[in-house]
């Protein structure tokens, strides 16, 4: 599959997304926003619906910026009650709705806000449904002076921790990516390396996985409904 490909099925279930939400909009409506390139094109489609519904809450400082220069209003999720929606991607995603996210290092706000919000629509294209996670390496983010020590956790639960180096995310923290282990329970994954001293937020998302998946795919948009 062609880069242009996979850029014309996210465009696809980037609007497919704005159907799906469009007739909840009102001037008393927050929407939760994602991050990455999927909802990049969510983002841009958004504007022309700016007046239509009150803000939105960031998932990261990038996202915020290209909300606003799109005059969507960005809110604070302290000033701001339970979200509604929450529109975001994922680097991976299963059967289950269980997802790894985190490529673009926004993992922990981005569990803050879906954790914030009453339905979770994921927006992916057809390359990041797989059977089972693991394939695409499970970002942490941790506290910098922690960060050898979490490593060192991770290998005892059989990954191969990789430090992403130049990498500072929204809150100042850093990134390590884990390897070379399949993911056979994320619910029980993403709960031991909760427990990890120094570890702020892991990329498994199944405790709050998504509620409904949009899926672009070579013969159109698929809708999912998480049972």
């Amino acid at each position: 599959m062609t880069s242009r490909h996979q850029d014309e099925m996210k465009r696809a279930v980037a609007q497919a997304a704005l159907d799906e939400i469009r007739a909840q909009l009102d001037r008393q409506t927050v929407l939760g926003v994602g991050s990455g390139s999927t909802v990049n094109h969510f983002i841009d489609l958004l504007g022309d619906y700016r007046h239509y519904f009150d803000g939105a809450v960031a998932s990261s400082e990038a996202s915020a910026e290209r909300l606003r220069r799109n005059g969507i209003t960005v809110l604070d999720l302290n000033s701001v009650g339970p979200l509604p929606l929450y529109i975001d991607g994922a680097d991976e995603i299963d059967d289950d709705f269980c997802m790894i996210k985190g490529g673009g290092a926004a993992l922990t706000r981005e569990k803050i806000v879906a954790a914030c919000s009453e339905h979770f629509i994921c927006i992916a294209d057809q390359t990041k449904r797989v059977p089972q996670l693991g394939t695409f390496p499970l970002p942490i983010e941790v506290i910098p002076m922690a960060r050898s020590h979490v490593a060192r956790q991770t290998v005892l639960l059989g990954f191969d921790p990789v430090y992403r180096e130049g990498v500072i995310t929204d809150n100042g923290n850093q990134i390590l990516d884990l390897h070379s282990l399949m993911i056979e329970d994320p619910g029980a994954m993403e709960t031991r390396l909760n427990d990890i001293t120094g570890l702020v937020t892991n990329g498994i998302f199944a405790h709050r996985g998504a509620d409904t998946l949009l899926l672009g795919t070579e013969l159109g948009v698929e809708r999912h409904v998480r049972l």
